[in-house]
């Protein structure tokens, strides 16, 4: 019966990505929905996004282990989607790009933007990897095959998905997989856990008093934590490319705020199943296997496939996320927009990145075994490498193309070479070597190089100043800065 309702569940998706088809007629349809989303399927969509796998395998895994304080890392999650939407998302989703990269292009002119594009594709294929890898665990177990089987078997049906719609796919299955994941974790899994376990007098009873304490997991894990995905959040292709999805700033603001709530929601929620199954099953190796073990212990068969399709759906939407927006990036960063090129050439041809590099995310995802480690060479590099040249061009209009270039190299190099001579990729350090190379070289070449042109920093007060329409899907506007990919 759980096999059976996991097989619907994947059927299913395939399913709405072949009716999504129907309405991705344009690049914009195809990569941005449109930028036509309302408040709840653009909160929803968001939701899908970033409560994923790290958030449900691994902040209920964290509750088992810490108890409460274990909601630190959906917390720092959800803190960078609060971040990005009223700081970040009224102005990015006015610019009217694809990209991060075509942003910093539209910010200081004609610039590396094929770099900023390979360090973005990076970070998006490894998070796609990574997610694949956990929803290939979880195949493994129901199916009792292999890992390989397993992994090529999931990713088939994310790959389908988003080849078919393109963000329309994605979308219309994230709003499936955010109201799915939300039955599952609130109203089935977390209830059930803690009647199980005696309710709160019962976790009082058998957990030890630090379980309840906000920061029993330490002030260090705390805020590394905080500093490591709450940049990431508000800098990653993936959350961008979701903002771009918006019809409107406000939408864009409060219904991401909204996400950001229901993440803080949804770190609780998980920290205390994992609490309930520390109570339950004291003795479990592993905090990547708390998740499926707990669903087991409290539920009867057919409601334990569903929730199980609940986890798989909140990986499967970050996986997807990031593939589509891997192949935004390698589209209109690394290649670049063809001259002339019609809808249906364009759509086509970012089709076949995301088959391309759907193939490339199975592939790595079936050879690599350190996942956390990579996920976490992945978000130092991305924040160390862009996060000053980003953020620094919206707040430092005396900030030049050099400058962001110099801060690009300065922070990769900075993280990846203490790193190296740490040999310790898991340390604080990098990161901070990073930002301060990154920042210290952006300031400088800015301040030795030449001003930004008045024509660039004209056109970027003209785009922040705009008032997005509310469906600007209809057109297939350009949307770089100097036109080099139009």
């Amino acid at each position: 019966m759980d096999l059976l309702v996991i097989v619907l569940y994947m059927a299913g998706m395939i399913g709405i990505g072949w009716y999504a088809k129907l309405r991705a007629q344009t690049q914009s349809e195809f990569l941005v929905a449109g930028r036509r989303l309302g408040p709840f399927f653009y909160a929803g969509t968001l939701a899908a996004l970033v409560m994923g796998g790290g958030a449900t395998l691994g902040g209920i895994g964290l509750g088992y282990q810490h108890g409460l304080s274990g909601v630190w890392l959906v917390f720092s999650m959800s803190a960078g989607v609060g971040a990005i939407s009223l700081i970040l998302a009224p102005l990015i989703n006015r610019l009217r790009v694809y990209t991060v990269s075509q942003m910093l292009e539209l910010r200081y002119g004609e610039m590396g933007t094929r770099v900023s594009g390979i360090v973005m594709l990076a970070y998006t294929l490894m998070i796609s990897v990574t997610s694949t890898i956990a929803y290939g665990v979880i195949f493994s177990v129901l199916f009792d095959i292999g890992k390989v089987p397993a992994i090529l078997l999931g990713s088939s049906v994310v790959i389908t998905y988003a080849v078919l719609g393109g963000m329309w796919s994605i979308t219309l299955t994230d709003m499936v997989q955010f109201i799915l994941k939300t039955i599952s974790i609130f109203l089935i899994l977390l209830p059930a856990a803690l009647i199980k376990a005696g309710g709160f007098e019962g976790l009082h009873a058998k957990l030890p008093a630090e379980a309840f304490e906000w920061t029993a997991i330490g002030p260090g894990s705390i805020f590394t934590y905080v500093i490591l995905y709450v940049p990431t959040m508000v800098i990653g292709q993936d959350l961008w490319q979701r903002v771009f999805t918006a019809r409107s700033d406000s939408v864009a603001r409060w219904a991401g705020l909204a996400a950001a709530g229901y993440g803080f929601a949804y770190g609780i929620a998980g920290a205390l199943i994992g609490m309930a199954a520390k109570v339950l099953l004291p003795d479990l190796v592993g905090r990547d296997a708390v998740y499926t073990e707990v669903v087991r212990h409290v539920l009867p068969v057919g409601v334990a496939g569903l929730v199980v399709a609940g986890a798989l759906s909140a990986i499967m939407s970050t996986s997807s996320g990031c593939l589509i927006a891997t192949a935004t990036v390698a589209a209109e960063d690394i290649r670049g927009r063809r001259r002339g090129a019609g809808a249906h050439d364009e759509i086509a041809s970012t089709r076949r990145y995301i088959l391309f590099f759907g193939i490339v995310m199975a592939t790595i995802a079936c050879l690599l075994q350190d996942v956390i480690a990579g996920l976490t060479i992945a978000s130092d590099i991305l924040v160390g490498g862009l996060m000053v040249a980003v953020l620094g061009g919206m707040i430092w209009r005396r900030a030049t193309a050099r400058g962001a270039i110099a801060s690009i190299f300065a922070g990769i190099v900075g993280t990846i070479g203490t790193m190296i001579v740490l040999r310790d990729i898991y340390a604080n350090l990098p990161i901070y070597v990073g930002l301060g190379a990154s920042l210290a070289f952006f300031v400088v070449f800015s301040l030795l190089d030449v001003p930004t042109p008045a024509a660039v920093l004209a056109r970027w007060d003209e785009r922040v100043r705009a008032k997005a329409p509310a469906s600007a899907g209809a057109s297939s506007e350009s949307v770089t800065a100097g036109g080099a990919h139009s």
